[in-house]
């Protein structure tokens, strides 16, 4: 299982072109009338399963609202694609009433001013939306002003451990006491070069994963990624400290598996020749299916912090106009995202769900038998407190940090030299040169 839902069947992309003219903006209620007639566009970014799944549920929900018709499609050939399709119907007036975004899109979107603000309806004690996590409700509030939507997708970085790796070892499996430290001197013990065979793996491509593995260290040493005004902070003590620890490991312990290719690490942990993967439920599923013998514990911390890194989805909710599909709109995603429903979504197709409550629910359990450890990673959600920032500029942001990283890994590098070379160049993103 993949950490995102990505691509999507080719032949959805003509299937929804009429349908995206659906959620035109002219001509719309002004004033409400939940009895009358509507009918809502809703972009999934889904496909197969999954797009099965959602469709099933929006037939409920139209089976229990008869005058509310939902037009549902993937939106899109990629998830990739609906920023783009979204951005074009922004333009000429035909976007949808709601679709899936990645959070990292989140600021944008809110800056296109065409998203609803849900600031006055969370309030409500029924929808419960405190439950969420606090990183999943950050990033739905992208700019501390507007709240554009629902969370859709949850997760976060987990210890997952190959026991069968430990047991050869010696070494007794992590705890959720384990320091960083322990996690040092773990890997340096668990590493075998006649056997080919390392404590850590980490990426070294660059991308989006060898910045994301990176936060939860800069932010457990008290590091930020942004200052308050939008300026890169990471290039911080906090920072070089961070990755002063990850460059001891790979480079002096030699105990860390650099994979540039992101995918060959969970392949190699799969098959018993690494120890120790920060990862998430995306790779539970492949586990399984190997027969690897694992565990999965909370992250290292940091004078008692586990801090984590979540990356939420978002079911963003845009304004066409049209007082009655903005309240049908907001009245779908508060029953889809209700522990109810969510149990038959996110739960059933082997994501996190979206609320702790849902943590001892018979169909969570049931993921429990067939994905060991997948209780601990949801778990783990309350030790993701910040967010990823969501910023105009964030793929530069992102690009210099892992560029940073990888080089310094490596040895190629001083971890403040290089952090500081990345800094500016993600003010150059920020600032939009």
């Amino acid at each position: 299982m993949q950490r995102r839902i990505t691509w999507i069947a080719l032949a959805a992309a003509t299937a929804t072109a009429a349908a995206a003219l659906t959620g035109c903006t002219s001509g719309g209620a002004t004033e409400l009338d939940p009895e009358a007639d509507v009918t809502i566009t809703w972009w999934t970014g889904q496909s197969d399963e999954a797009e099965n799944i959602l469709e099933g549920l929006a037939a409920e929900f139209e089976d229990a609202h008869p005058n509310v018709a939902i037009e549902i499609s993937s939106g899109a050939s990629s998830t990739e694609e609906l920023l783009q399709k979204l951005s074009a119907g922004f333009a000429s007036d035909t976007y949808p009433n709601i679709s899936y975004s990645f959070g990292s899109w989140a600021s944008e979107l809110e800056s296109s001013g065409r998203t609803l603000d849900l600031r006055d309806q969370v309030d409500d004690p029924e929808l419960g939306w405190e439950e969420f996590s606090e990183a999943a409700r950050a990033t739905v509030q992208p700019t501390g002003d507007k709240i554009i939507g629902f969370p859709a997708l949850v997760d976060n970085l987990s210890l997952i451990y190959n026991k069968t790796v430990f047991d050869a070892a010696g070494v007794d499996y992590p705890t959720d006491e384990w320091s960083w430290d322990d996690f040092r001197e773990a890997a340096k013990k668990l590493t075998d070069p006649s056997t080919e065979t390392y404590g850590y793996a980490y990426s070294v491509s660059g991308s989006e994963e060898t910045t994301w593995q990176f936060r939860p260290h800069l932010w457990q040493n008290g590091g930020e990624i942004l200052t308050d005004d939008g300026q890169a902070a990471f290039a911080s003590d906090a920072g070089v400290e961070a990755l002063e620890f990850l460059r001891g490991m790979a480079v002096d312990d030699e105990s860390v598996y650099l994979d540039q290719t992101d995918t060959k690490f969970a392949q190699l942990f799969a098959a018993d020749r690494i120890g120790m993967m920060t990862s998430g439920p995306w790779q539970l599923y492949d586990l399984n299916t190997a027969g690897t013998q694992y565990g999965v514990t909370v992250l290292p911390g940091t004078d008692g912090d586990h801090q984590t890194v979540s990356g939420p989805d978002i079911w963003a909710l845009f304004d066409t106009g049209d007082v009655n599909e903005n309240y049908w709109s907001f009245e779908l995603m508060k029953w889809l995202t209700a522990p109810e429903q969510d149990v038959r979504w996110n739960v059933e197709f082997g994501n996190l769900p979206l609320r702790a409550s849902e943590i001892d629910s018979p169909e969570f359990q049931a993921q429990v038998e067939a994905l060991p450890g997948i209780d601990i990673m949801a778990a783990n959600n309350a030790n993701a407190i910040n967010s990823r920032p969501t910023v105009a500029g964030y793929v530069g942001l992102s690009e210099a940090i892992g560029s940073a990283i990888s080089k310094v890994l490596q040895g190629q590098g001083d971890p403040r030299e290089a952090l500081e070379d990345a800094a500016k160049k993600a003010d150059e993103s920020l600032a939009g040169n």
